[in-house]
Formats: C-alpha cells, sequence, structure tokens
C-alpha cells in the first residue's frame, strides 16, 4: 500500500513543480506538460539505469502518466489570481516530491536486495534526478547544488530504509513527513551544508 501511495504523492507533486518551473519560464502549453512530465518521472528513469533495470520499465507506469498529465491539466486550468505566491508553491511540491520519491526509491532498492550504498543512491536519484533534469531544461541551477540542503534529506532517508531496523507503513510515513518537513526548514531558514570557495587570482 505505501508503495502505491508514494509513487502517487511523488508524481503528482513533481508533475506540478515542473509545470510551475515551466509557467515562470512563460513556456506554452506543451513546454508546461513535458517539464511537469519529464520532472515526475525523470529520477525513476535515471534511478533504473544505474541500478541495472530496463529503461522500458518506465512504461509500464500507464496510470502514473494519466495521473500526472491530470494533476498538470487541473492546475493549469487553475486561474492565476488563486495562487498568488508561484514560489512558495513550488518549493512545497517540490519537498513533498523529494520526501515521496526518496521514500519509494529506496524502498525499490530493498525489494530488489540491493547493498545499502545502492538503497542510498536509488533514494537521492529517485528524489532528486527529476528535479535536476528539470532545472537543467529550464536552464537554471540544479536545486540539489544550490545552498539550501537538499540531496542529503534523501539520502538520509536511504540510509535509515536500508538498516531495516524497522519495518512497516508507519514508519515509512514517519520518514516522509520527516523529510518533508526537513526540506521546507531548509529553504525557510537557510539552513546549509559546509562549502569552500576557491580564491582564484
Amino acid at each position: 500500500m505505501a508503495w502505491e501511495v508514494f509513487s502517487i504523492i511523488g508524481t503528482i507533486a513533481f508533475a506540478l513543480s515542473g509545470a510551475i518551473v515551466a509557467m515562470e519560464e512563460e513556456y506554452d502549453l506543451f513546454g508546461v506538460y513535458l517539464l511537469g512530465v519529464v520532472t515526475a518521472f525523470g529520477g525513476g528513469a535515471i534511478r533504473n539505469l544505474l541500478i541495472g533495470l530496463p529503461v522500458t520499465t518506465l512504461w509500464s507506469q500507464e496510470m502514473m502518466f494519466q495521473i500526472a498529465l491530470a494533476a498538470i491539466t487541473l492546475f493549469f486550468l487553475v486561474p492565476q489570481r488563486f495562487i498568488k505566491h508561484w514560489n512558495r508553491w513550488g518549493n512545497l511540491f517540490d519537498a513533498i516530491g523529494l520526501a515521496a520519491f526518496a521514500v519509494q526509491g529506496a524502498m525499490y532498492a530493498v525489494k530488489l536486495e540491493l547493498p545499502i550504498s545502492a538503497v542510498i543512491v536509488a533514494a537521492v536519484l529517485t528524489g532528486s534526478g527529476g528535479g535536476i533534469v528539470r532545472d537543467l531544461l529550464a536552464r537554471r541551477k540544479p536545486t540539489v547544488l544550490r545552498d539550501e540542503i537538499y540531496a542529503m534529506w534523501a539520502a538520509g532517508a536511504g540510509l535509515i530504509i536500508g538498516l531495516q531496523f524497522l519495518t512497516g507503513d508507519l514508519f515509512l510515513y514517519m520518514i516522509f513527513i520527516c523529510v518533508m518537513t526537513l526540506r521546507i526548514l531548509s529553504y525557510m531558514r537557510g539552513w546549509q551544508l559546509p562549502r569552500k570557495k576557491l580564491l582564484v587570482k
């Protein structure tokens, strides 16, 4: 049950996140759909390639494609006056998608009985891969490389799930809420990882 829930939540959240970025960049309707779909499924496609699954696995998710297209359509039809703060909506959907797909990616790797390192990588790529593709297509610096902590929360989820100290849907929902909350707090409070700037003379 948890697998389907996280798949649906992540698909809707990232589809809307991509659609919002496309609208901010003033893309046409086709661009809105394209960026929304790429954001929703890009992370899963990258994950599948790295863990050895065929690309055609993506096409078995017909229902998820329909859900993504329906979500984008409904959001596109919402009058702009009802959505005054596009940036906040985009960040919220991005945080929800990151959390849902990080958990889903880790679950996928555990199901395949992959080592914990692969579970962490699957969580990071599934959670942030679609957003990276989205930002690159929109000619933006990928969110995962910005100042706020982003992919580390997905890696943390992968580590916890990969250790398998606790199992069950309730445990997975708790991780989802924690990752989403930490991501939101990251961009609200400007939490950053250590960094070092090289000075070029």
